[in-house]
């Protein structure tokens, strides 16, 4: 067994290195899914140890110690890590009934092991599981030998690399941090705000609002966290980074935002916040217009209806109405927002004329997995400053990246640029400007 205090790498290498015993077994968009349940699994067993000899000692009584009433989450017997590594044989099968039986008994980990199936011979046989089991058995993931913001941050490190291993589809679950972090410095959330991210993902934009009160020495314990995510497997990988980052109290929601909102009032009325923040997928197709052009049902059609080959306005719209009266929202888009004509500038035409725009922050091509056509962060505000208000803000920020032989990236000193010439609202030739509107 490696030592059980690791450093932040070489954590993040040993995990890698579980994807490694899966190559040539799987697809590599796939590998996320079942190294995630495996260190979920093993995340789970060992700290329930941790908490069960924690209360033996202190109870010196076994029924007690095991009581769930003791314990952040329950694990039914025989359902523990070290019951399934008592198996050589049907390995798979026994993982699967594991990740069944945790699931039934919690109510709030009801799905996390949404797609992980194991009981797959010919993809799985028990001497690759058995080579997986022993690679995640040489570290001990106890709290006091991984404190949960080591293991949250390694658990982000393996989403980056698996979106980049994943190439194209990466983008569908990942948005990168450095883009990110630009948004939620720009929105300046407060402790206690109510957070909202409509295409959660993975769970980075929530996360990266929860790493701003840290690093600003503020509880981010006070925050109240919201999501929806359309597809069920990438749902489960946020229930399991935010529970991994011991947050227990998010509510992420599993559906189509746009189709079939979850987060609503008792009256069926959107549900607002006070920050809302999303990267959708750019330019959706098949995104819900036979539903929006009859009228929304929600009412967030309020500027008119997209078309049906451009989703990205209808997201853009789903947002505003999610905003309380002095609420702001930060969203990532393709350019095109910017100018395309018919539908989408009669919405733009809208947002300009209720002065819900404050600013536009152009970025650098290729940043995001998938795709390198420029996008822009779009910041809206319901509550403008005096000083602000008729005015938008364009940011020029083409030229600020570190540019990468297969991908750009944001640099610190390239948000802070971005993000300090949107917060300090003044002109600079070549780089912002504001427009009256």
């Amino acid at each position: 067994m490696l030592p059980n205090t690791l450093t932040q790498q070489e954590l993040e290498s040993h995990l890698w290195g579980a994807a490694d015993i899966l190559r040539g077994s799987i697809d590599s968009a796939d590998y996320k899914h079942y190294i995630f349940g495996l260190l979920f699994f093993k995340r789970l067993s060992d700290v329930w140890q941790e908490e069960y000899e924690a209360r033996l000692k202190e109870f010196a009584d076994e029924e007690m110690a095991k009581d769930p009433e003791e314990h952040r989450f329950h694990i039914p017997a025989g359902a523990f890590w070290d019951d399934v590594r008592k198996s050589s044989t049907n390995i798979g099968e026994h993982l699967n009934r594991a990740f069944r039986e945790i699931e039934d008994a919690n109510h709030r980990l009801r799905g996390v092991f949404q797609d992980v199936d194991f009981n797959h011979k010919e993809r799985f046989p028990d001497t690759v599981l058995e080579r997986l089991l022993q690679h995640f058995d040489k570290v001990r993931l106890r709290h006091v030998d991984v404190p949960a913001d080591v293991l949250g941050n390694s658990y982000e490190y393996l989403i980056a690399k698996f979106a980049d291993d994943a190439g194209k589809k990466g983008g569908e679950f990942y948005t990168p941090k450095e883009v990110v972090r630009l948004i939620i410095e720009c929105l300046e959330p407060q402790p206690g705000m109510t957070i909202y991210d409509p295409t959660c993902g993975s769970g980075g934009m929530l996360l990266q609002t929860f790493h701003y009160l840290e690093r600003h020495n503020q509880d981010p314990k006070s925050l109240h966290l919201y999501g929806q995510e359309k597809n069920l497997n990438t749902w489960a990988i946020c229930q399991m980074n935010l529970f991994l980052h011991d947050i227990d109290d998010a509510y992420i929601e599993r559906g189509d935002t746009l189709r079939e909102p979850k987060h609503l009032t008792e009256e069926k009325a959107i549900r607002t916040f006070d920050r809302v923040i999303a990267n959708p997928p750019f330019s959706l197709s098949n995104w819900g217009e036979e539903v929006w052009k009859v009228g929304d049902p929600f009412g967030r059609d309020v500027f008119g209806c997209p078309p049906k080959s451009y989703g990205d306005l209808a997201f853009v719209q789903h947002m505003v109405a999610s905003l309380n009266a002095k609420g702001k929202l930060g969203v990532v888009l393709p350019h095109g927002i910017l100018f395309r004509g018919g539908a989408e500038g009669k919405i733009r035409q809208g947002l300009l004329e209720h002065d819900l725009i404050e600013g536009v922050i152009g970025i650098a091509p290729n940043l995001f997995y998938g795709t390198g056509i420029p996008a822009c962060v779009l910041i809206i505000n319901k509550a403008k400053a005096r000083e602000r208000k008729g005015k938008v803000l364009f940011i020029h920020g083409a030229a600020h990246c570190v540019e990468g032989k297969n991908q750009n990236r944001l640099s610190l000193e390239n948000i802070k640029a971005l993000a300090e010439g949107f917060l300090g609202f003044t002109d600079q030739e070549k780089f912002r400007r504001y427009c009256q509107i």
